[in-house]
């Protein structure tokens, strides 16, 4: 009994300081701020489809600008070159080989390249080389290696003289000098090196030379 009496009492002065009014305003002013967070909350909307028009233009003048610098045009050259350095050949095989192109149109030259490497056509050289059939051709050899590194190298002139814009290329210089030979295994044997460089122009019709 001695516990229920002060619960009795508490209870009586909540009652007695109970107003429902109070209850009410509690309840309003909740509702109010409900409302200002969400108001505050809530973004303005935007126009998405304006946004997106505008984006799109954006790209369609950025794909414009990347078209108008591809569309640079390109100086045209008069002659397409090719430089190899330290090629592993023997410099008196691609001696003869540039002598054999020499004045032929690129896609001839690789043809004859190509014949040599099927043994078909020899590549005229001077020396005590056994004699084999062509004209004015007393001996001759098929150099292998020397042909396969001549035939990348007249495909890159011809790749070359399309990109300077050469319609009809012909093999104007072919020149090879001996390079630095560096030493084998122990200093024994001495490595074969070979520069060598290929240039091409444009082929003038027989009315143009008499100009």
């Amino acid at each position: 009994m001695q516990q229920k009496e002060p619960n009795q009492k508490l209870r009586n002065k909540m009652e007695k300081n109970y107003n429902p009014e109070q209850k009410n305003m509690k309840t309003i002013k909740q509702q109010d701020m409900i409302v200002k967070s969400k108001s505050t909350e809530t973004p303005i909307k935007k126009d998405d489809s304006k946004v997106e028009e505008k984006s799109e233009e954006k790209k369609i003048e950025e794909k414009e600008i990347k078209k108008d610098k591809k569309k640079i045009e390109r100086i045209k050259k008069e002659e397409a070159v090719v430089n190899a350095k330290n090629l592993p050949i023997s410099t008196k095989f691609s001696v003869s080989i540039c002598k054999f192109i020499k004045g032929k149109e690129i896609e001839r030259a690789i043809a004859d390249l190509e014949d040599v490497l099927a043994k078909r056509k020899a590549v005229p050289m001077k020396g005590e080389y056994a004699h084999k059939k062509g004209k004015r051709m007393s001996g001759g050899k098929y150099p292998k290696n020397a042909t396969e590194q001549f035939i990348k190298l007249v495909k890159s002139l011809g790749a070359n003289s399309n990109y300077n814009g050469i319609e009809n290329p012909i093999i104007v210089e072919a020149v090879a000098n001996k390079a630095s030979e560096p030493h084998g295994r122990f200093g024994r044997i001495r490595r074969k090196r070979t520069h060598v460089t290929l240039k091409a122009k444009e082929k003038l019709n027989k009315k143009e030379n008499r100009k």
